[in-house]
C-alpha cells in the first residue's frame, strides 16, 4: 500500500515510497499522480491534491528518534503527497502495536518550511498511471 507507513518497513530502517499527507484546506486542483480534487477554493495559495513536496536536505534528523528518524529519511528520499483534507500534516500508517507513539509525535518538530515543493513531471511513465520513474 504505497503513501502509508508501515512498521514493517520503519523496523526494516527503510521506506521506499512518498508517504501520504493530509492538510486543512487543499484547492480545487490537483497534479499527477492525483486523480481529484477535495475542495470548492479556487485560492492558488492552497496546496493542490496530489503535490509532492521533499523535506529539504539540510534539515537535522539525526537526533530524531529511531523511528521517527526513518519516516524523515523517507521525506528527504522520496517526499510526501498531498493526498486529503484534514489535520495539518498528518501522516497515514498501518496500525500496529509495536509503534512509539512518543518516538512519532517528534516529527511535529518539522515544519512547513523544512519541505519544497518537488517538480513531478519527469517522474511521469504516464499521465492516466500512478507509476513513476
Amino acid at each position: 500500500m504505497p503513501g502509508l507507513v508501515r512498521y514493517e518497513g520503519v523496523a526494516a530502517g527503510r521506506i521506499d515510497d512518498a508517504i501520504r499527507v493530509t492538510v486543512p484546506h487543499s484547492q480545487r486542483r490537483y497534479l499527477w499522480p492525483a486523480r481529484h480534487f477535495a475542495s470548492s477554493s479556487t485560492d492558488a495559495a492552497l496546496p493542490p491534491m496530489g503535490l509532492r513536496l521533499r523535506l529539504n536536505a539540510g534539515v537535522d534528523i539525526a537526533k530524531l528518534p529511531a523511528q521517527a528518524r526513518v519516516i524523515a529519511q523517507a521525506m528527504k528520499t522520496y517526499g510526501v503527497i498531498v493526498a486529503d483534507n484534514g489535520s495539518a500534516w498528518y501522516l497515514s500508517g498501518a496500525p500496529d502495536d509495536r509503534w512509539n507513539n512518543d518516538a512519532l509525535r517528534a516529527l511535529a518538530a518539522l515544519h512547513g518550511t523544512d519541505f519544497e515543493a518537488v517538480d513531478t513531471p519527469a517522474l511521469m511513465v504516464d499521465k492516466d498511471s500512478g507509476e513513476y520513474r
